[in-house]
Formats: C-alpha cells, structure tokens, sequence
C-alpha cells in the first residue's frame, strides 16, 4: 500500500502541460479544499487563498499575464488555480489560533508577515498538488506569469498577493516528456 501512495503522489505523477476535455467537478474542487485545508501551517495561519478558474473568461483575464509558453496550457487546463497569500492573514488568527495573541505578533511587522505569508502559503500550494494527486487530478505549476497583472486582475482592493499558479485536470499522458533527472542524495543533502 505504501508504494501505491508513493507511486501517485511521487514517483509515477508527473507534470501535465496537455490536457483532455473533461471537466473538474464543483464538488471535487471543494474536497481539494477540505484535504488541503489540513496542511500544517505556522500558528495554524493558513494565508493561502485559492482563486478556482474554470470559465474561458476568466482564463482570458489571465491570460496577458502570462509567459508566451504558458497561454495555450493555460486556456486548455479544466482548472486554473490561482494559488494566493492573504497578508491580512493575521485577523483570522484569534480564530484559528486561539491558544495565544498570534494577531500581535503580525500587526504593524509587514516584513515578518509577508514571509510568513510567502513561507505558508507556498506549503499549502504544495499540499494542493499532493491532495489533487491524491484524488486523481493532474497537476502542472507555473510561475512563469507577472504577478503584478495577476494582483491588478483579480485581486485589486484586497490584501491577497499572488504566489504562483497551478493548472488542474486530467493530463493527456500520451503527451508527457520524460522524468527529468533529480539531485541524487549526496548532492542535495547532509546527515550531520
């Protein structure tokens, strides 16, 4: 058992940039969602804010922010997600952070909040790719795009920032390239 889920979330997934026509239900969007909510974060901070596009014009506001090599598996993708960092994130803490004054240690320290925000939101956006994996979708992230264009288009008057960008589906594996190779162990890490 514990090959199979190492197969799915790591081994065997892959990086989709081609996608089939077949829909991501509503209801699979929410249980994406409900897995990924679960993720461990800093003081249970949670500033990930998912923005869900799967309408052609929404997809078409996006679309002058991204890089040339992006657009068309952009337009293709069934879901693009818009992984995003609140940096108002702090207001929610008495809430999800009951235990201690956590909303005083952010207000008024931007630096210390936007890495925060940074530092966790990228954590939730990698359990979003592990929880799609989970359930059968396909992944492919970008950051190939202005994050500046992204914010103007969809986030204007808000707190929330961009991050980076996540297509969801189901992947055309017959148009996969081969795994990439990988940083052997020796290389990318120490036992110390």
């Amino acid at each position: 058992m514990q090959t199979d889920v190492l197969d799915q979330l790591f081994f065997k997934a892959r990086t989709h940039h081609h996608w089939l026509d077949k829909p991501v239900p509503l209801a699979l969007l929410h249980q994406l969602y409900e897995a990924t909510k679960m993720g461990p974060t800093s003081v249970n901070s949670g500033p990930a804010r998912f923005v869900f596009i799967t309408s052609q014009e929404s997809k078409q506001k996006l679309v002058p922010a991204l890089a040339p090599g992006n657009v068309e598996q952009t337009l293709h993708a069934p879901v693009t997600i818009i992984v995003g960092m609140d940096l108002a994130f702090y207001e929610h803490l008495p809430q999800l952070f009951p235990h201690a004054d956590a909303r005083s240690w952010f207000v008024g320290n931007a630096e210390f909040t936007a890495t925060t925000a940074l530092r966790n939101s990228s954590l939730q956006g990698a359990y979003l790719i592990l929880a799609a994996r989970a359930l059968g979708l396909d992944c492919g992230a970008m950051s190939g795009f202005d994050n500046q264009k992204v914010d103007e288009a969809f986030f204007v008057g808000t707190q929330i920032r961009s991050n980076f960008l996540l297509n969801i589906g189901y992947g055309d594996a017959s148009k996969l390239y081969p795994p990439g190779p990988r940083l052997d162990f020796a290389t990318a890490c120490q036992v110390i």
